[in-house]
C-alpha cells in the first residue's frame, strides 16, 4: 500500500514500491515495479522526483508534505495547463499519467516525460553557455518563450475558465497578504522582526491602492525564471521545457515580467538589489541581458506598454517575500524538513525593502 513518508526521509511523500506498482499499472509495463526515486531540486514547493526503472525514466510531481494552501499546489491545474500547451510553441513536457489522490502517494500527483537538458542555477555547467554570445542567446530564448506563452489564446487550447483575469492583480495582492497572515503565527522573531512585519502590511495596502489597469489577459506562469526552464545541452539558445506550473492561471502577463526581474541579477546591482538576491542566478555573467534589455525585448515582442513595470516588480518582490516566509512557517510548524529553510535566514526584510524602493523610485 502507499507509504505516507514523513519529512526527513530520503523521498518524503513518495514510496518507490508504491510508485513503481502504480506506474506498472498505468503505463502497462511490469518493469516499472523495480522503480527507484531521486528528489529533484530543493523541494521547497511542489515535490519533484526522477523515477528510474528498467522500463525507462519519468518525472513525478506531487504537492508538499504537510498542510499547505491547496490553490497554490493544485496538481490538477498544473497538469491541465501543461496538457493544454502541448500543441503550442510553448515547450512543455508530455503528461503520461495522473492521480487525483490515493495511490501512489496519498495525494494528487502526475507523471510526465523526462526531458534532458540544463537547468541554469548559479554556476553554469562546464562547457555550457561559456561565451557571452551564447549567454545572450539564452537570455533571448527566455524572453521569446515568455512572449510566446502570453500570446497563446486560452480559449483555443481549452483553458477557458482557468482563471479570472478581471481584477487579477488586486486579488493577487489580497491573496498574498492572506498567505502572510496565515504564516505569521508560526514564525519567530528571527524569521521576521516587528518592523518588517509592519512594513509588509503597509506595503500590501500601498500596492493595492496603485494597481495598474491590465492591458490584456494571458496565461500566466506565476514563477517564470531562468531556473524554471530546461535548456538544450548543446544549444543555449533553445529552451526544451518550461517547468513548475503550479501557480499558473489567467491574468495580467506583466506579473510574470515583474517577478522575472526580481530574480534577475546584474553585475553592477545597487546594494538594495543585491541584498534581496537570496536565490542564485547566473544572469550577472557577461552576455546575459540587463533588466532593462529584458523589458525592452519583451515589449518589442508583445507590443505592451511597460511604463507601469515598476509596480509589477514591486509586487513580485512582495510576493516572493511572502513565499519565502511561508516556507519558513512550514519548517517552524514541523511539517516539512528543516533543510528547506537553508539560506532563507533574513530573506524577507531585503525583499520588502526592495519592493518599497521600486514602488517609490522605479527600477533604479
Amino acid at each position: 500500500m502507499p507509504a505516507t513518508a514523513t519529512p526527513g526521509t530520503e523521498t518524503p511523500g513518495a514510496d518507490p514500491a508504491a510508485v513503481g506498482a502504480w506506474l506498472a499499472e498505468q503505463l502497462g509495463d511490469p518493469a516499472w515495479r523495480q522503480a527507484s526515486l531521486e528528489p529533484v531540486g530543493a523541494g521547497r514547493s511542489n515535490l519533484t522526483y526522477r523515477v528510474d526503472s528498467p522500463a525507462g525514466s519519468v518525472v513525478l510531481r506531487r504537492p508538499p508534505v504537510g498542510e499547505v494552501a491547496a490553490t497554490a499546489h493544485d496538481m490538477g491545474r498544473e497538469q491541465r495547463v501543461i496538457t493544454a500547451l502541448a500543441g503550442t510553441d510553448v515547450p512543455v513536457p508530455k503528461v503520461l499519467a495522473s492521480s487525483a489522490g490515493g495511490p501512489p502517494v496519498d495525494a494528487p500527483c502526475y507523471v510526465m516525460e523526462l526531458v534532458e537538458g540544463v537547468v541554469p542555477l548559479g554556476d553554469l555547467p562546464p562547457g555550457w553557455a561559456e561565451t557571452p554570445a551564447e549567454r545572450a542567446r539564452a537570455g533571448t530564448a527566455l524572453v521569446d518563450v515568455l512572449a510566446t506563452l502570453h500570446a497563446v489564446d486560452p480559449d483555443a487550447v481549452g483553458l477557458t475558465g482557468f482563471g479570472r483575469p478581471e481584477g487579477f492583480m488586486a486579488r493577487q495582492v489580497r491573496r498574498w497578504m492572506k498567505q502572510w497572515e496565515q504564516a505569521r503565527p508560526h514564525l519567530t522573531a528571527a524569521d521576521v522582526d516587528d518592523t518588517t512585519a509592519a512594513q509588509l502590511t503597509t506595503l500590501a495596502a500601498d500596492l493595492e491602492a496603485a494597481v495598474p489597469q491590465a492591458q490584456r489577459s494571458a496565461i500566466v506562469h506565476g514563477d517564470y525564471r531562468i531556473d524554471n526552464c530546461l535548456f538544450d545541452a548543446a544549444d543555449p539558445g533553445r529552451i526544451r521545457a518550461v517547468l513548475d506550473w503550479e501557480l499558473s492561471t489567467l491574468g495580467d502577463p506583466l506579473a510574470d515580467v515583474g517577478l522575472l526581474l526580481v530574480y534577475w541579477h546584474e553585475p553592477d546591482d545597487e546594494p538594495i538589489w543585491r541584498a534581496a538576491q537570496h536565490l542564485p542566478s547566473p544572469t550577472s555573467l557577461p552576455g546575459f541581458p540587463t533588466r532593462a534589455q529584458v523589458a525592452a525585448a519583451y515589449a518589442e515582442r508583445t507590443g505592451l506598454d511597460l511604463t507601469p513595470l515598476p509596480w509589477y516588480v514591486a509586487f513580485g518582490a512582495f510576493k516572493l517575500a511572502v513565499v519565502l516566509l511561508g516556507i519558513l512557517a512550514r519548517v517552524r510548524a514541523g511539517v516539512v524538513p528543516a533543510s528547506m529553510a537553508d539560506g532563507l535566514d533574513g530573506a524577507a526584510a531585503p525583499l520588502v525593502a526592495l519592493s518599497r524602493h521600486v514602488l517609490a523610485e522605479g527600477l533604479r
